[in-house]
């Protein structure tokens, strides 16, 4: 059986069942879905939540698989999450060619909606924040074809529901949807796309990767899979979409009109973005019988770290061509898993950790600080990673600063030409936390040997406390 958003649902109910809840009753979906998801990460806790029932509509809905990167490495098959980042980045340089199947054995073409029959009040789209200008599709993996080469390109973006047959479709002018999109504007031809929607959580890992040049996404699917992708050919538009989706909406992208969009709930859990985007119109509704639509929770989480883990593969692969001795990368929360990118090396030569953070702001222009460490510094542990920011950096000879970046028009701070007006510009910073080589004479760490550390085994050489056999530890008395 191939591999889809209901295999990957089996598997996790059999390896990690706690991480999903259940919700029976009627929800509203306008605030209320993610008013639940929100109360559960108000408690630390990010389950999978599956809805039964919302009003309105006779589909279900799941939200927040992506809210764990645990949950994503169980998705590549990776033991850990470290060994996950580093398994990404192989799958990723071994793209497999997707399998195009027959409409008869795709399972996206059990229902078929065409003409006057296309009608997206039939989904679940959900509201999300209180501040969104209205319901938005923003787990959608959004293809579309490079004009004059036809490489396909996928990436996931918001879509607002602007009417029964009319979504918003708002692109970070820094990803190549983006660039996609101005080439045929620039000849005033519409652009053909498809929104698929539920899937394996490959499929969408592998839409926000970040690609050398446009194109390779439904390959680099496959090879997060470790099988190919199948597809088959849409109903309106000249496009392959994945067979095993739970929805794919066709549409095209009119030249040169716009439609007012925004505000929405971003990555850095804030406001921006407004006013006239593009739109599409939508030709085509194909679903299985019985669907189940998925969300992200945006501005949120889920939003973060779903967006972050692929990045982090390729990030690993394209630091890595650049400085071969990368132990590690992270995008930590702290930076909503876009901001921050901790780059760990084992440094062979002075000059090095500039060449993997620029490696690594090259890739991703919504990384906005770049700390690289040693690889004694674990950069999935941040008190680590900044200890040795404090401990081996000092600004007037250690840090970088480069202005006027490309970044994220979406950070609240990004800034345009004059820098009196908002834009997609940032001012990036580099910061060398590494310790000087040889022949400097940098002080030894404080630590126990590591032949002493390897043997001891805490399960077995320690337990918790017994009053039955313990004497009561009095503090303060002899």
């Amino acid at each position: 059986m191939a591999k889809d958003l209901r295999s990957y649902m089996d598997e996790l109910l059999e390896k990690r069942p706690q991480d999903i809840a259940v919700v029976e009753r009627e929800i509203d979906s306008r605030y209320e879905a993610t008013a639940i998801v929100e109360k559960f990460e108000r408690e630390n806790k990010f389950p999978l939540v599956f809805f039964k029932n919302i009003k309105g509509s006779k589909f279900p809905l799941i939200i927040n698989l992506g809210a764990t990167y645990e949950r994503l490495a169980l998705a590549l098959g990776s033991a850990t999450v470290p060994q996950m980042v580093k398994d990404l980045a192989t799958r990723e340089h071994n793209p497999l060619a997707v399998k195009e199947i027959a409409a008869k054995d795709a399972p996206v073409k059990e229902v078929i909606l065409k003409g006057d029959q296309v009608d997206l009040d039939l989904l679940p789209v959900l509201t999300h924040n209180e501040g969104d200008a209205g319901s938005y599709i923003n787990a959608a993996a959004m293809i579309c074809k490079e004009r004059g080469t036809g490489a396909v390109n996928v990436g996931i973006y918001r879509h607002q529901k602007q009417g029964k047959r009319q979504l918003g479709v708002m692109i970070n002018p820094a990803n190549h949807g983006n660039y996609v999109r101005a080439e045929y504007e620039d000849h005033n031809e519409p652009m053909e796309v498809a929104l698929a929607i539920g899937h394996h959580p490959a499929l969408f890992m592998a839409a926000v990767s970040k690609q050398a040049g446009i194109g390779q996404e439904l390959e680099v699917a496959g090879a997060f899979m470790g099988e190919p992708l199948e597809v088959v050919r849409a109903e309106t538009v000249s496009l392959m979409v994945p067979a095993r989706c739970e929805i794919v909406i066709e549409g095209i992208v009119p030249p040169q009109k716009r439609h007012y969009e925004g505000p929405f709930g971003e990555w850095p859990h804030y406001y921006y973005k407004e006013g006239e985007q593009p739109y599409i119109e939508v030709t085509a509704i194909t679903m299985r019988k019985n669907p189940i639509y998925q969300s992200i929770h945006s501005a949120h989480f889920e939003h973060n770290i779903i967006g972050a883990a692929p990045r982090l593969g390729s990030l690993f692969r394209r630091i890595q061509e650049a400085v071969p001795s990368l132990v590690g990368v992270n995008m930590p929360m702290s930076g909503a898993a876009r901001a921050h990118c901790y780059i760990a090396l084992k440094k062979r030569a002075e000059g090095e950790p500039k060449q993997a953070a620029m490696a690594a702001i090259v890739t991703d222009p919504n990384i906005k600080h770049v700390i690289v460490v040693d690889d004694d510094i674990d950069v999935f542990n941040e008190t680590q990673v900044l200890w040795a920011l404090a401990m081996r950096f000092q600004a007037d000879r250690d840090l970088v600063v480069i202005p006027h970046a490309l970044g994220s028009h979406l950070n609240p701070t990004a800034y345009g030409y004059d820098r009196l007006t908002k834009g997609p510009m940032e001012t990036k910073l580099i910061f060398d936390a590494t310790k000087p080589l040889p022949p400097y004479d940098f002080p030894k760490e404080a630590k126990a040997p590591a032949e002493v550390l390897k043997r001891v085994d805490l399960a077995r050489d320690t337990r918790g406390y017994d009053p039955a056999k313990d004497d009561r530890i009095m503090i303060g008395r002899s």
